[in-house]
């Protein structure tokens, strides 16, 4: 009998909260019959099932999410790195023209003192001939004089037409590596624009994907609360509850598989050595009776001056990234009201002192690789999709405790977060 009321009870409270529908219920309506019961206990549990069934739809919405994200990140860096290579091009075809005018008036001055030497031959030749040597020769000095003048002139002939042919292959060297370095150029300016236009349309998906995920998002929501007979309002909040406190989680074991990398990374301390409690517990006792009240009575210290504002290095760095709080995000921006991951890093870097490329990929080449362990604030923090620096294709600014400020997104301003917000960064950098 306790059973049959037990029942009862649970599809009466059942019914009353609205979780089991159509369900037939027996001809004496307080006495529920086990088949009831059954079919009660069936439709709570299918209905668990589509409430896990929406969140896991939920799950695999937000990594489409961050997916898209990535996509248009690695796109905007790819343009970041191809515009930077083009710049390089570019350069080094400047050089090699400065290199092909150089060459160019050597050969036209080895052009110039061949055809002197030429002319002067041919002028002094009647005067240096063998024959005219011995019948007009005073004598065999001057025999052999006039000899050897006509070497050397033959020979100072020679040598600058040889000077003028060595100058003629330079040139054309040159002139060759030139138009190879002309053509790499406008082949990395074509790159450049094609990476642009990828950057566009994968800014664009990205865009369109948030907007659709997010339709999505509400969608699966309003079928949350209709299971959990709630209102959307309290089904969304507890999903951003359930989803911040998955991202609190994740950050959690970020930073303790940080701190146990750092705890590894610290040298064991020396066996046999005396702790640094046990000489401080005697002093205390011994002296601190006189002096205190001696000194008190003198004029007081005067108070610290203020500290002065950075003006290089890291903490300058820090400062600029952080008055930037709040400012959109651009792809392939860099200042001064726009900003892209890596123009935000290059921009605070240049503040401090140092250059940095507008490029994830080269700041971290031309930085010093540190591990997480050796992190300092000012340093660099990158996200790549792989173990290859080439993969990088996000990088932050570190500034201490875990946090970092950064240029996430487009949709997304410059801001100070916790460097786990969303992913573990796997390179890490110092300028």
């Amino acid at each position: 009998m306790r059973a049959r009321n037990m029942a009862a009870t649970t599809v009466l409270a059942l019914l009353a909260s609205g979780l089991v529908a159509g369900i037939a219920v027996a001809d004496d309506d307080t006495v529920p019959s086990k088949d009831d019961v059954h079919d009660a206990r069936t439709a709570v549990r299918a209905q668990l099932d589509d409430v896990a069934a929406v969140r896991a739809r939920l799950v695999v919405a937000n990594q489409r999410l961050q997916q898209s994200a990535v996509a248009a990140a690695q796109a905007a860096e790819a343009f970041n790195g191809a515009r930077w290579r083009a710049d390089q091009a570019r350069d080094a075809a400047t050089e090699a023209q400065a290199g092909v005018t150089a060459a160019e008036a050597d050969v036209e001055r080895q052009r110039q003192a061949y055809s002197d030497a030429v002319v002067s031959s041919y002028e002094m030749s009647p005067e240096l001939t063998a024959l005219a040597g011995v019948l007009d020769s005073d004598g065999i000095d001057t025999v052999l004089q006039r000899t050897e003048t006509m070497r050397n002139a033959t020979d100072a002939m020679s040598g600058n037409y040889d000077e003028f042919r060595a100058s003629a292959v330079v040139a054309q060297v040159a002139r060759d590596r030139a138009d190879r370095a002309l053509d790499a150029a406008k082949q990395a300016e074509q790159d450049a624009l094609d990476a642009r236009q990828e950057a566009q349309r994968a800014a664009d998906a990205a865009a369109a994907d948030a907007q659709s995920i997010a339709a999505e998002k509400g969608a699966l929501i309003a079928r949350l609360a209709d299971l959990q007979h709630v209102s959307v309002d309290l089904a969304r909040r507890r999903q951003s509850g359930l989803e911040a406190r998955a991202a609190r989680a994740a950050a959690a074991a970020a930073a303790a598989e940080q701190a146990q990398e750092q705890e590894q990374a610290q040298p064991p301390a020396p066996t046999g050595t005396p702790t640094p409690t046990q000489e401080p517990t005697q002093q205390p006792t011994e002296q601190p009776t006189e002096q205190p009240s001696e000194q008190p009575s003198e004029a007081p210290a005067p108070p610290p001056a203020a500290t002065p504002a950075p003006k290089s290095g890291a903490q300058a760095a820090i400062a600029f990234a952080r008055a930037q709080i709040g400012e959109p995000y651009q792809w392939g921006a860099a200042g001064p009201d726009e900003w892209d991951c890596s123009g935000l890093t290059a921009g605070a870097w240049g503040a401090g002192g140092t250059y940095l490329p507008h490029y994830s990929v080269a700041q971290y080449e031309q930085s010093t690789p540190i591990s997480a362990s050796q992190l300092q604030p000012g340093d660099l923090v990158f996200w790549g999709s792989s173990s290859d620096p080439g993969s990088i294709y996000h990088v932050a600014l570190y500034i201490g405790g875990g946090r970092i400020i950064q240029a996430p997104r487009t949709g997304r301003p410059v801001e100070e977060v916790s460097m786990y917000y969303w992913t573990a960064p796997n390179f890490f950098a110092r300028p």
